[in-house]
């Protein structure tokens, strides 16, 4: 089922751990595949990262090749700030075995502290705040809705998976008001961490688009998805959720996604690091294109594989 020497082939821990990949519960292998997903989908979007679909066509024709540079000037298989936040807050879940605000915050102040390749102006902000105040939810603010607190939702979603509704709330807003205190940036986490969870469950696409996407929408028209192509999205979080729907929905398959949305340009890595962190939840280890693990950087391979599996394990512990 799965492209077991892929997995077993990246180090010999994972080969004495993993005798093969059908040792992997169908729950660990999507979890495992929404957080290489992810990386995947940062990694290829970064390359075009601010570019137009006509700059991207004029220069790559279709962009489906993950090969660094970019604005980032980046090495191929490199990660920006959505993989790298990620990480960073499931570091500090499993430090301490839940979702908590002041971790979340003092996780995210150490990695910008560290320099990261990128980081955004309201996270920047919100961050020099909390180490001014010590308080780790930033002001509630109509501008801050952009898609800085959604792009980093996968450890909440892995933590809580079969956790009330009320519970995951209450755990997305611990990490998202550290940096994005916005009701339109808790709508579009708090979806796409259930969209995850129904995913995990092994739930199809258009259960998941009846059930979950199209009460959501009666909710928040805002986000509506099926208006005119949403190109060039933006960083604001409506943009972003509305291109990665668009795409999402109007494919069948991981790769298929990934070139769709990250063609469009605008806030590619993004854009790129949402979609494929859906499309692996929803297809699976398998429907990853090899050439795509193989680029990139193997100890963020190794990194999103691990969370992933440790994560699952903080919501069984918690259920």
């Amino acid at each position: 089922m799965f492209w077991t020497g892929e997995l077993i082939a990246r180090s010999a821990p994972v080969r004495r751990r993993l005798a093969g990949a059908s040792l992997l519960s169908p729950l660990l292998e999507r979890a495992t595949a929404a957080y290489l997903g992810l990386a995947i989908g940062d990694a290829l979007g970064a390359t075009v990262e601010f570019m137009t679909p006509s700059e991207i066509r004029q220069q790559y024709g279709v962009h489906r090749d993950i090969i660094g540079g970019g604005w980032l000037r980046l090495k191929a298989g490199q990660v920006t700030d959505d993989t790298t936040m990620s990480l960073a807050l499931g570091d500090a879940i499993l430090a301490h075995g839940r979702i908590d605000a002041k971790a979340a915050a003092d996780a995210f102040d150490a990695w910008m502290r560290a320099k990261p390749v990128d980081i955004g102006n309201t996270i920047r902000r919100n961050l020099i705040t909390y180490r001014k105040t010590g308080n780790p939810e930033a002001p509630l603010s109509e501008h801050d809705a952009g898609n800085g607190a959604a792009m980093r939702v996968l450890p909440v979603a892995l933590a809580t998976y079969s956790q009330p509704a009320d519970g995951i709330r209450i755990a997305n807003a611990a990490q998202a008001h550290t940096t994005h205190h916005n009701a339109l940036s808790d709508a579009a986490c708090e979806v796409l961490i259930l969209m995850v969870q129904d995913f995990l469950a092994c739930k199809d696409t258009t259960t998941v688009e009846h059930e979950r996407l199209i009460p959501f929408i009666d909710r928040y028209p805002v986000f509506s998805y099926n208006r005119k192509r949403r190109d060039n999205p933006s960083g604001y979080v409506v943009e972003t959720l509305q291109a990665v729907l668009q795409a999402f929905f109007t494919t069948n398959n991981f790769e298929d996604c990934l070139v769709d949305v990250i063609n469009r340009g605008g806030d590619a890595d993004t854009t790129g690091a949402i979609t494929g962190m859906l499309a692996g939840a929803r297809y699976g280890l398998a429907a990853i294109p090899r050439r795509w693990c193989n680029d990139l950087e193997s100890d963020t391979y190794r990194r999103c594989r691990d969370q992933a599996q440790a994560l699952i394990g903080v919501s069984k512990s918690s259920a």
